[in-house]
Parts: C-alpha cells; structure tokens; sequence
C-alpha cells in the first residue's frame, strides 16, 4: 500500500478518533463476546437472579436460564407479605410453594419480612385499628395540567426584585412530563451561586392553620447532572418565610418532600432554582396538611403481633430451603431519616410504614422474630441508591451499628442498584468501600442497569448503547470484587431474566437486562461474566 501524505489537520481529526476509541472501549463492538460459560461457574460466590412466578412456571426457557447460568434465585413479589397474607389475615402459600418447587434445584434468597410496600396493607390497618385520614391538596393545578402554551394557571414566575435574568419558565411536554400530559419546565442559564431565589415560580396563597404541620411534595429531575433547588414560602399573615435546605437534583425524576409549620392564615410555596444552570422539570406538586395517623398501644401490640406472625409462619416454613433472608428492606429516605407516614407517601393501597408505628425499635423486633424462627438464617438489611446517596448509606451502616449493640444477628448488608449506563463510578467505588468497612458480608441483591433513564420514546437501542450497558454491569462486578474481601463476598444477584420481563421494560422503552426477550445473551451477559473471570 503506499504511504499516502495526509493533511496534519486531517492527521489530528484521525488520531484524535482512535484516542477517543481507546479510552472508552465502546467503540470496539466485540469488546464482549458471546461465551457459553454460566456465571456461575465462573465466580467463586453466589450468582442469582430473581424471577417471577408466571414464566418460571409456564416457561420451559425462562427456567432453563434460571437453572443453566445462576447458583440461586430471588422471588421477586412471592415471599412478599401482600402475595401471601389474605384479608382476614390467614395465609396462602399456593403460590410460593409452587415456585419453590419448581426452583428445586436452586438456592433460595428469601425477599422480603419486612416492607412498607407490597403488602395487604388494607388487612393490617383494619387489624390494627389504624384510619389514615384523607389529605387534600391545597395547591391548584398542581400536575401544571392547566394553562396556556406558556403558563400556568394557579402560579406565577416572581421576579419583582430579584432578576432571574435569561431564566424562562415554559410547558415541558412528552418525555419531560412525569405523569399527565404537562410539566413545568424551568432553564436557567446563568448560575447565581448563594442565591437560589434569584429564580423562583410560586404557587396561589393557600389557606393554612398557624401552629400545624404541613407537607409539601414534588417530583423534579434536572437535563444536566449537578442541579440544584429549593422550597421557601411567602404568607400574607406576617409570618416568617421557612426556607428548605438546597436539594441537589440529578436526571432521574426523584420525589423531594418538606415538612413546615405554618405560621400564617395563608401561605405560599415558591420553588426556588438560581444556585444552578440547568434546566429543571417538576411534576405533581402537593401541599397538604401532614398526616397524623392515631397512635397509642393497642395499635403498636397489634401491629407488632402482626410482623412477628408473618415472619414467624413464613421463615419457619421455609428454614429448610432457604438459609438468608431481607429481614428489613427500604427503611431509609434518601436524606438518611427512617420512614413515617410524612416523608414516605401512603397514597398506594399497599402501604403501611411499619417504623411509623413501632419506631426505631421496629427492625430490631423484626430481626428477633427471624432470629427466633430459624437461628441458622443469615440475615440481612437491604437498601437502595446506596452508592449515589451518601447519607443514605452513611445512615444505614451507623444503624446497622445500633442494632448489633442491641443484640439484633445482623449478618449482612444487601444493596440495591437500579443503576443507569452512566451511573458514577466513583460513587460505586465508595459504597463498596464503606460497606466492606462494616465487616459484615455485602451482597448487590437486586442490580439492573437502565440503558434509556430518561424514557425517551424515540429511543434505540444499538450496538453502542448495549456497550456502554455491559461495561457499566463489567464496572459493577470489577468493584465488587475489589472491594469487598473474598470473605465478606455473599453474591451479586441480577434483577431479571429477560429484558421484557424487567419491571423497568416500560413496553420497550428499556432494556436493564443480560437477555432478550428470546433468551439469547446480550453484551451485558459477557460484559459481568469478563468481570467475574479478570481478576
């Protein structure tokens, strides 16, 4: 071939093409090749995968996968209390007996004692004696459903004194828009650092009851990582304005809550985003009266019967099939305070926030009650966002800490990572590296990565983008293993079989897992099985 003089700027733009391709790895679309070898054996812990209760009966294929390339399975819903405990409070196994049968040959991860959801709540509160009272929202239009192409009805940008600048405030539409058919879409281009009032939209002045708590809650997410934003009030009673701390907001719509006591007959509420450019989008906005649920100790005695009898029934009727079990899941708020009725939403039917009732001391007694039923179990507090929540995580592991002064048999800790493509690596790395610290054993109990996080309709799923997946699944398991010593190493289970079988397909918007929807191995697949092999 000859050796062809080329341009030196066309030089740079090649080089600088191959640069990008070394350092990234994505664009070598082999980086992960198909293999035959099962994850488990190529790893010296437990793989698992959960599964669902339909195609693992029904799905020679499904099953096949489940018994071919994992040591163990999670059952996603039928270990849960809502799939076992009835109305009248008496329970039926059917279910769960059948999916344990037809996972003979599997390890069983029991999933889970204790939650706020999936549960026959309405049982438990007509049991217990508990009457939620119904809250109204105070805010109008607070889905921004109404108004015209530009504005809102029942809001108003504020900016009589403080200058928002190039802000503008306008209609988020499609994929910007949580639930309905609008949003409230905020692009601020100009960051005012110490300031975030220089960019506020308020609500209509609302009535409230001086000396009451009030709630107010919101879904946001930010086009940009880094954003920033708050809530302040304004009343017309001579009040005080409340400010609430700034919340840093990423990509993924997350709910923020904030509680206040008014000091006003009317009060305001006004979302406030100077401190940060980015463009912000906010849906179902709502502002009631905090709820107050009726305490006292027949609730407590008969809530707590409650929890000990379904642990107690469903922990000694399968000791002899499973050996560990999620005794406490999801008892933290992302801010690192435990659940109650306030800054948990109690809308589902299937909600009750046990901790809202019995207390701090309610997964110390849910640790007992597994304890007591089957001494042998390894048991386990399970949690999510851990490793993009640092309080979160650092609130978990002093809890942890608490119970096991108590004399609870904590064994474990189970994290949770419903991570996207573009996940942190640093922050990974951290929680890896403060949960090893516990010396407690650290299993990823429930891990998808979604590959479309911001739910785009036009969405395509290509070769690249399954890179970038696979190598965040390969990130994962590399940190894992580096991380957490051999010892404390208690498996890494994969949230799903089938890509269409995920809870987060959203009809084929996402694809979180390492198989298609006809079974064949995706690069997900190779990406965790070189990260379980390299050592």
């Amino acid at each position: 071939m000859k050796n062809l003089k080329l341009p030196l700027l066309v030089m740079a733009i090649l080089l600088s093409a191959c640069k990008k391709e070394v350092e990234t790895g994505i664009l070598n679309k082999s980086n992960f090749p198909e293999s035959t070898t099962p994850l488990k054996d190529a790893a010296d812990f437990p793989i698992g995968v959960a599964i669902d209760f339909t195609p693992m009966i029904n799905n020679q294929q499904y099953r096949e996968v489940a018994q071919r390339d994992f040591d163990g399975v999670t059952f996603s819903y039928h270990m849960k209390h809502g799939a076992i405990v009835r109305d009248d409070g008496t329970m039926n196994f059917t279910n769960t007996d059948a999916l344990v049968q037809a996972s003979d040959n599997l390890e069983i991860f029991g999933h889970t004692l204790g939650w706020h959801q999936n549960q026959n709540a309405s049982y438990l509160k007509n049991f217990s004696g508990i009457v939620i009272p119904a809250t109204v929202n105070l805010i109008q239009n607070g889905g921004f459903e109404l108004g015209g192409a530009t504005n809102f009805n029942n809001w108003a940008t504020f900016n009589s004194g403080n200058p928002a600048g190039s802000a503008t405030i306008t209609v988020g539409t499609g994929n910007e828009v949580r639930t309905g058919t609008r949003s409230m879409k905020v692009i601020n281009p100009t960051a005012y650092p110490g300031n975030q009032w220089r960019v506020q939209v308020a609500s209509d002045l609302v009535p409230t009851i001086v000396g009451r708590q009030y709630t107010v809650s919101y879904w946001v997410r930010a086009l940009s990582a880094g954003g920033s934003i708050r809530l302040s009030t304004q009343t017309s009673g001579g009040g005080e304005p409340q400010y609430q701390g700034d919340q840093t907001i990423g990509t993924a719509w997350q709910q923020v809550n904030w509680t206040i006591t008014a000091n006003s007959p009317q009060t305001r509420i006004l979302f406030d985003m100077g401190q940060a450019a980015n463009t912000y989008l906010i849906d179902d906005v709502n502002f009631s009266e905090a709820v107050v649920a009726p305490s006292g100790a027949q609730i407590v005695t008969r809530l707590d019967q409650a929890l000990n009898n379904f642990i107690t029934q469903i922990v000694t009727r399968y000791k002899n099939k499973v050996k560990a079990w999620d005794v406490v899941n999801e008892l933290f708020t992302e801010d690192g305070n435990i659940r109650n009725n306030n800054n948990t939403s109690t809308t589902p039917s299937d909600v009750l926030v046990w901790s809202h009732y019995l207390g701090r001391d309610y997964a110390l007694k849910a640790f007992n009650y597994a304890r007591a039923a089957d001494p042998n179990a390894d048991l386990y507090i399970n949690d999510y966002n851990l490793e993009s929540s640092p309080r979160k995580l650092d609130s978990l592991i002093a809890f942890v800490g608490e119970l096991k002064r108590k004399g609870a048999k904590v064994d474990g800790i189970g994290t949770q990572m419903h991570i996207f493509w573009n996940s942190s690596h640093a922050g990974i790395d951290a929680m890896f590296q403060k949960l090893a610290a516990t010396g407690l054993k650290i299993r990823v109990s429930e891990l998808d990565v979604r590959i479309n996080p911001t739910n785009k309709g036009s969405f395509i799923f290509d070769t690249y983008m399954e890179g970038y997946q696979a190598q965040m699944y390969n990130y994962v398991v590399k940190s894992y293993i580096k991380h957490v010593p051999p010892a404390q190493r208690a498996g890494i289970t994969i949230w799903g079989i089938s890509d269409n079988t995920s809870w987060l397909y959203n009809n084929g918007r996402d694809y979180p897992l390492l198989y298609r929807a006809d079974f064949s191995k995706k690069q997900a697949y190779g990406g965790v099985l070189d990260g379980l092999q390299k050592r």
